[in-house]
């Protein structure tokens, strides 16, 4: 496991809790841990686990109760009040893609957003040209850049989200659910394409899932959490082979086989995909 002198990213005994004090509920327990440059950790647990909440803290749209979350021993405060370095470091690709998208908005016109909003990373010349290269990165044809998100498919608007945090540079992904909300055909487009450009972008990842068939696919590294804490951690052939904790094994049991390999989807050739 990667120390915290080693990360990238450092969750310190994180507490999220929802509502009043004495009623409330807790969300996530006492949570620690750590990614490291380029590396992918999972982040597994059933609805209700806490997953989710925890990749809401580190992406800055939740404030935690306690604990301190850093990159690179910087801390990372609320989203709108990092400095635009550490807010560029740091993105989160949603679970439901349609609804990150503005529908009225042409995919140019959301590229281009980002571009304006953090102009050292635009690129110099022509825009177009360097939009077109980056859609053709995520599968994409050259004239997806003129029609309106409300008009793509599920996987496309999942690709343009993903090209939209791509579009900043960032060094941490977060995924949550990515690719929970598409077909189990698309899921492993997305998958493929993933572990593809952060390859090609030396990318670490916090990549949250509910299905540890999924995250067997991408990730170097898993922690399984239930109720708001971490009950296993370590890397993912051996969580996976000889798991340690019952609720571990119970996911394992509901989880796709674990032996089937993520199908090629054409991206790497510039094919367009659904």
């Amino acid at each position: 496991m990667s120390t915290s002198e080693q990360a990238l990213l450092d969750v310190r005994d994180l507490r999220v809790r929802y509502g009043g004090r004495r009623s409330g509920q807790v969300a996530v327990d006492g949570v620690s841990l750590s990614v490291a440059p380029e590396e992918t950790l999972g982040l597994v647990g059933e609805s209700g686990s806490g997953k989710t909440t925890v990749a809401r803290c580190v992406a800055g749209l939740l404030r935690p109760g306690a604990g301190t979350v850093t990159f690179e021993g910087r801390p990372l405060g609320r989203a709108g009040h990092r400095p635009p370095e550490l807010q560029r470091a740091v993105q989160m690709v949603f679970q439901d893609p349609r609804s990150s998208l503005n529908p009225r908005m042409t995919v140019a016109a959301v590229i281009g957003e980002v571009w304006r909003t953090h102009p050292v990373t635009a690129p110099e010349g022509d825009r177009t040209e360097a939009l077109h290269r980056l859609l053709a990165d995520m599968g994409l044809d050259p004239e997806v850049a003129a029609r309106r998100a409300g008009d793509l498919s599920g996987g496309q608007c999942q690709r343009v989200s993903i090209a939209r945090a791509l579009a900043v540079r960032p060094r941490l992904l977060v995924c949550d659910e990515a690719v929970s909300a598409l077909d189990v055909s698309v899921q492993a487009q997305i998958l493929r394409l993933l572990v593809d450009l952060r390859a090609r972008h030396r990318l670490a990842m916090l990549f949250i899932s509910h299905d540890l068939g999924v995250v067997h696919q991408i990730a170097d590294r898993v922690a399984v959490m239930r109720r708001g804490v971490i009950v296993e951690e370590g890397r993912t052939g051996e969580v996976l082979t000889a798991p340690r904790h019952a609720y571990t094994q119970a996911l394992l049991d509901a989880a796709l086989d674990l032996d089937d390999a993520v199908p090629g989807d054409g991206a790497a050739d510039g094919k367009a995909v659904v």
